[in-house]
């Protein structure tokens, strides 16, 4: 087994450098929608752009045909 004091890459050997590359990556990811209501809004408009909005007008016949 590799000795872990080897690797000073190695997050399991120092827990506080650990938790501050862990609140780093928090901060630059910007992906949290809580912080951001108007994001998170814009970003539902787009889900039902995306799943309700382009649907063809004959499909709608076909499935009132059925």
């Amino acid at each position: 087994m590799a000795n872990k004091s080897s690797n000073p890459g190695n997050f399991a050997n120092n827990r506080e450098r650990a938790a501050e590359a862990g609140r780093k990556g928090g901060r630059a990811s910007g992906g949290n929608f809580a912080n951001n209501p108007a994001r998170a809004s814009e970003a539902g408009r787009k889900g039902g752009q995306n799943s309700h909005g382009t649907r063809r007008p004959e499909a709608a016949n076909d499935a009132a045909a059925t």
